[in-house]
């Protein structure tokens, strides 16, 4: 339970809505308690809060340990929040940063101003995605890993490393080696230093594993995701085969299945467990719409009674461009 809210079920899933009362607000909610719920739930609207930038990005840190970033976005109210800037076009389910090594095991949104059409964000439970599965979809998910392959430009992977190492580095002196010691998501990533200066990553990891809060299998990973500012990576099994039609089909098929869409209201704020829960969205039909988006990694202090399960990474570094 948190103390001195409403909580209401989202739709048919297991998430909640954490309904303000009159005068309350985000600073006044306990984070031991939001991250029990979460852990029920995957994943929680808290609404009626209308917080300031501030708020929710103080909000945001007294639940973890680190923030991290898409360098693509820019920072808007200190160093937290990223405007969500990605077209109009849908984007398919995905974990966020779940194509690379860096994936954080919370993700947080803001409504600023919501959409009077369309945009609705797109929330898919990875436990009842992996319950619907044929045996056939299971098997072939359980008996190989997926690989995601991509180039990434020098100035993108630079940026991204400075943040992270808390600009203790100049940009120019950035390596391929900093990068490899942020990989701290599950899996196995080898990295490659291109001529050019792109870095090319490999990144195996399992498209089904245990979440942030336990051992149950959920289907959870960033296969359907966007690539919008970025290339696109190369999705294949371990062994280098593609992932069959039928696979295809049926991934989309069972997603969809048990979609849910949120319908923003203005001062919206919603917590996402990124280890199990996939996020979306329908096509933009109103631009003038307002969206924040923050990443960040479980602060391991509200974790200890819960136990953190997801998973263990392995990284090296190929031959290539000396850095």
């Amino acid at each position: 339970m948190i103390a001195g809210v409403d909580l209401i079920r989202y739709g048919n899933g297991l998430g909640k809505i954490v309904m303000a009362r009159p005068g309350g607000t985000l600073a006044e909610l306990q984070p031991k308690h939001v991250m029990n719920v979460l852990a029920e739930t995957g994943f929680l609207l808290f609404r009626g809060f209308e917080p300031s930038l501030e708020e929710y990005s103080a909000f945001v840190r007294a639940h973890s340990d680190k923030v991290t970033l898409d360098p693509a976005r820019t920072f808007f109210g200190g160093n937290v929040a990223q405007k969500v800037d990605a077209g109009v076009e849908a984007l398919g389910l995905h974990i966020e940063n779940g194509n690379s090594p860096f994936v954080p095991t919370l993700t947080w949104f803001l409504c600023e101003k919501a959409a009077r059409s369309g945009s609705q964000t797109t929330i898919c439970d990875g436990y009842a995605v992996w319950e619907k599965f044929s045996q056939q979809a299971k098997n072939a998910f359980k008996e190989q890993d997926v690989v995601f392959t991509r180039r990434v430009s020098e100035p993108m992977w630079k940026a991204f490393t400075q943040y992270q190492l808390a600009e203790t580095k100049d940009v120019d002196d950035i390596t391929p080696g900093d990068v490899q010691s942020l990989a701290t998501g599950p899996g196995h990533t080898t990295f490659r230093l291109d001529e050019d200066g792109y870095l090319t990553y490999a990144y195996r990891t399992r498209a089904v594993h245990p979440t942030l809060f336990g051992r149950r299998q959920s289907f959870a990973n960033s296969i359907l995701g966007p690539s919008y500012n970025y290339e696109p990576p190369k999705i294949t099994f371990a062994d280098g085969s593609d992932l069959p039609e039928w696979l295809w089909d049926e991934v989309r098929d069972v997603t969809e299945s048990v979609t849910q869409e949120i319908n923003w209201v203005d001062g919206d704020v919603v917590l996402v467990d990124n280890t199990r829960v996939m996020h979306g969205r329908r096509a933009v039909e109103d631009t003038d719409r307002s969206i924040y988006n923050s990443q960040s990694y479980a602060a391991a202090r509200l974790l200890n009674a819960l136990g953190n399960q997801f998973g263990e990474c392995t990284t090296e570094i190929l031959p290539g461009v000396p850095a």
